[in-house]
């Protein structure tokens, strides 16, 4: 991004005065520039480009990460590679939960980036549409060169949380294998990987009268089976058997029905991936409150629902 300063000796030529009373040569500088911003927020900082950058930190917060295990040097295409499973067992577990340590308190530094990054680039949006509009021809170009500057503070900022909008590479600070191992086996790097978050299906998700049907997804993917935990409990139980209304179940699809539930009662499902060694962060999860109908009663051949 280039912008034009005004550290440039004027040059001593006659100036002409418009029709307005201000002269034409800081005119055509005071549109020019006053367009600069203008093309600058509309191409990097309009409210919908701001809108998705929101959106997308809300959906890495609800995400799932986890540490993959590869080898240092890798050449696309290359068949003579250790299995994860294989990589893993080869790995000192001690160094290893060393790093998920790590890997999870990168994840949350990431997080905190981003959020400050984009508060930062909400406040410049606003701060640009005032000086955009400044009306005071002598004033914007007297300041012009703070407003470079600005501009390219604003500039850098969205690098930098495009730049970390992606996990990558995780820091390595210890070798992963003991010395003891083989100096054949190849060294390794260690790169975060998100999933995307599971969510149920409300539309198809339904109650019954002692029953309920569930159904969820994961954001961006077509049916994706992996292994879930869902829990279940019934809401403010009033005796002593109701209190043993609850459950978790573990499930490797993405549906489920859940019977021997209570009439005309309501029950919260908790969703959410089942971990496993590699898991460093997932701290949220999909909750939904459905209620099971009222009893039917069958009275001279009519049916009657009593609630």
């Amino acid at each position: 991004m280039a912008l034009q300063s005004d550290r440039s000796t004027p040059r001593k030529e006659p100036v002409r005065i418009n029709e307005c009373g201000i002269f034409d040569d800081a005119w055509r500088k005071y549109v020019d520039r006053k367009n600069l911003i203008l093309q600058f927020l509309g191409n990097n900082l309009s409210t919908d480009i701001l809108k998705h950058y929101e959106t997308r930190l809300e959906l890495l917060k609800k995400c799932s990460y986890y540490i993959d295990v590869l080898p240092k040097h890798l050449a696309p295409g290359d068949q003579n590679v250790l299995q994860p499973n294989v990589l893993c067992q080869l790995i000192d577990p001690c160094k290893f939960l060393r790093m998920k340590k790590i890997g999870i308190t990168q994840v949350k530094i990431q997080l905190l980036l981003l959020k400050e990054y984009l508060s930062e680039l909400k406040y410049g949006w606003e701060e640009m549409k005032v000086i955009a509009n400044i009306s005071d021809v002598t004033m914007f170009l007297l300041h012009w060169n703070t407003i470079c500057a600005r501009l390219g503070q604003l500039f850098n900022t969205l690098m930098n949380l495009i730049s970390i909008l992606v996990p990558g590479k995780l820091y390595e600070k210890h070798h992963l294998m003991s010395d003891a191992k083989s100096n054949k086996i190849p060294q390794l790097r260690l790169v975060l990987r998100t999933k995307m978050p599971v969510l149920f299906d409300r539309k198809e998700s339904m109650a019954y009268h002692d029953s309920v049907e569930l159904r969820w997804l994961v954001l961006g993917e077509e049916e994706h089976h992996d292994l879930y935990e869902l829990h279940y409990k019934l809401q403010e139980p009033s005796y002593c058997a109701e209190k043993n209304q609850f459950g978790v179940i573990s499930v490797e699809s993405s549906s489920i029905e859940i019977g021997n539930l209570l009439p005309d009662s309501s029950y919260e499902f908790t969703i959410r991936r089942v971990e496993n060694n590699a898991l460093v962060n997932s701290a949220w999860r999909d909750v939904m409150i459905l209620k099971t109908k009222a009893p039917i009663h069958y009275v001279n051949n009519k049916t009657y629902h009593f609630t």
